[in-house]
C-alpha cells in the first residue's frame, strides 16, 4: 500500500558498462530512511529519456523500493545517436536491458528483484531479457508495434510516413534519425530506426524475425507479469494486449486496462501513464501488485 509518511529518495548518478561495448548512464534512487524492501529497474520506451520516469521512480522509492532508471546507449545521457549509429533495437533489448538488470541484482543481491518496462522496455522483458532473477515484471503500453495495427487513420498515416520513409531516409543520410523533430522522442541511432522500420511492416513484428527467436524466448519466461494497457493509447490499445502477451505461454499474466476516466484526466496516451498526474489514481495499482510479491 502507498506510504502516507513517505520520505524523499536519495539519488546517485552512475555508469553501467555494457559487455558488448560502451555504457549506459543511470540514476539509482534509494529510500532516504530505512533499508529498501525490493529492487526495481525501469526499462524505457523507444527514444524516451529516463527523465520521463523520474516521478514514478521517486514514488516507488518513497514506498520502500530501490529504483534504477537509465538511458539506452545512443539516447539521452548515454551517448549521442551518431556515436552509436550502428546499434540495433535488438542490441538495446539483448545488451542494455540485461546489463542494467544484472547490475541491480548484484547491488541488491538480497532483495526481491522486479522490473517495469514501458513499450520497448516491456517488449524486452517479454523476450526474457533481464528476467532471470525477477519475482515479477510490469509492462506498460507494450505491444506488437505493427504500423497497420494503429487504429486511428491519421496516426497510422503519420507513423507510416515516419517509419517507412522519413526515418529510414534520415538514418541512411545522417547516421541517425532526428526523432525530436519527427515527434517520436529523442534522436535515435540510424541502424535502430532501420530495424524498427522493418519490424513495423511484419504482421507479427519481431516475432516474424527469425533471428530474434522471439516465440522461443517468450516461452522461457516463467514469472508473474502485469500487462497494462491504456484505452486511448493510439499505438498499444488494450485489444492488442492479449495477442502480444499470449506469447508468454509459461508465465502468469494479468491484464489491466486503464482509462483517462480512471485517472480523472482528459487523456493518458502512450506516454502519460508515467506523468505525475497519475500518482494518486493509477500508480498505487502497480505498487500494490509489486508489494504483494515481496516475501513477508
Amino acid at each position: 500500500m502507498p506510504n502516507k509518511n513517505a520520505f524523499p529518495a536519495a539519488a546517485e548518478q552512475l555508469t553501467i558498462p555494457v559487455a558488448a561495448g560502451g555504457s549506459v548512464t543511470g540514476i539509482l534512487r534509494t529510500p532516504s530512511e530505512g533499508a529498501p524492501l525490493a529492487a526495481v529497474v525501469i526499462h524505457s520506451a523507444t527514444a524516451v529519456a529516463q527523465r520521463l520516469y523520474t516521478g514514478f521512480a521517486e514514488y516507488l522509492c518513497e514506498n520502500g523500493c530501490a529504483v534504477l532508471t537509465y538511458d539506452y546507449r545512443g539516447i539521452g545521457t548515454s551517448g549521442s545517436p551518431k556515436q552509436y549509429r550502428n546499434l540495433r533495437m535488438r542490441d538495446w533489448m539483448e545488451q542494455d536491458v540485461p546489463a542494467a538488470a544484472e547490475w541491480m541484482a548484484a547491488r541488491f543481491s538480497g532483495l526481491p528483484q522486479f522490473a517495469v518496462g514501458h513499450s520497448l522496455g516491456g517488449q524486452s522483458l517479454v523476450l526474457g531479457s533481464g528476467t532471470g532473477k525477477l519475482a515479477g515484471f510490469v509492462a506498460v503500453g507494450s505491444h506488437g508495434g505493427v504500423t497497420r495495427a494503429v487504429e486511428v487513420r491519421r496516426e497510422r498515416i503519420r507513423v507510416t510516413l515516419v517509419l517507412r520513409f522519413i526515418g529510414p531516409m534520415c538514418a541512411r543520410l545522417l547516421g541517425f534519425a532526428p526523432a525530436r523533430r519527427l515527434g517520436l522522442g529523442e534522436d535515435m541511432p540510424g541502424t535502430a530506426v532501420l530495424e524498427w522500420s522493418r519490424w513495423s511492416r511484419k504482421p507479427g513484428y519481431f516475432f516474424d524475425d527469425p533471428g530474434m527467436r522471439a516465440a522461443e524466448r517468450a516461452a522461457g519466461v516463467r514469472t508473474d507479469v502485469l500487462a497494462v494497457g491504456l484505452s486511448d493509447d493510439l499505438w498499444a490499445t488494450p485489444a492488442q494486449l492479449a495477442p502480444f502477451f499470449g506469447h508468454l505461454v509459461n508465465a502468469r499474466v494479468q491484464l489491466l486496462s486503464c482509462t483517462p476516466g480512471d485517472a480523472g484526466v482528459p487523456a493518458i496516451g502512450h506516454m502519460g501513464f508515467f506523468r505525475r498526474a497519475m500518482k494518486d489514481k493509477l500508480w498505487p495499482d502497480i505498487l500494490n501488485w509489486l508489494t504483494e510479491r515481496i516475501p513477508n
